[in-house]
This record gives C-alpha cells, structure tokens and sequence, in this order.
C-alpha cells in the first residue's frame, strides 16, 4: 500500500501523483491540510514537514518529488 500525503497548491505533489498514475500504482491521496490526524501523524510521528510525504510498505518514508525513488517503488 502507498500513501501520497499532500497540500493544496503543491507542485511536487502533483507531479508525485501524476508519475505514480503513469507507473500504474494504486495509491491513497490524503491531503494533510484537510485531515488533522494525517497532518499530526506526518509532522510528530514521522517528524517530517515538507511535501509530498511518501509512505510505501516495506521502504522509508521520503518527501518531495523524487522519480528515482518513485520508480524503485514500481519492483516491489
């Protein structure tokens, strides 16, 4: 399961969203700004502040728009 947490007005996000589309994944979209749990949870619990926030099974969480990490996720 991947998770792509985002904000409103997010370049890197939906450049995130579109590459996963195009890789075939099926992933969750939660918005940080409108989910006060995913926002608590992204901040204290990973202690990450910047995004996208990218959480795959199994890997590390990683922000921002990385296609190398993005397309890594795609041998899983």
């Amino acid at each position: 399961m991947t998770i792509v947490y985002t904000k409103h007005g997010c370049p890197q996000c939906e450049m995130t969203k579109r590459m996963l589309t195009d890789l075939g994944f099926e992933f969750t979209v939660i918005n940080v700004e409108e989910n006060e749990e995913a926002f608590h949870y992204v901040k204290y619990d990973l202690g990450l502040s910047s995004m996208p926030v990218v959480v795959a099974e199994g890997r590390a969480p990683f922000t921002g728009f990385q296609p190398d990490k993005l397309s890594g996720l795609k041998g899983e």
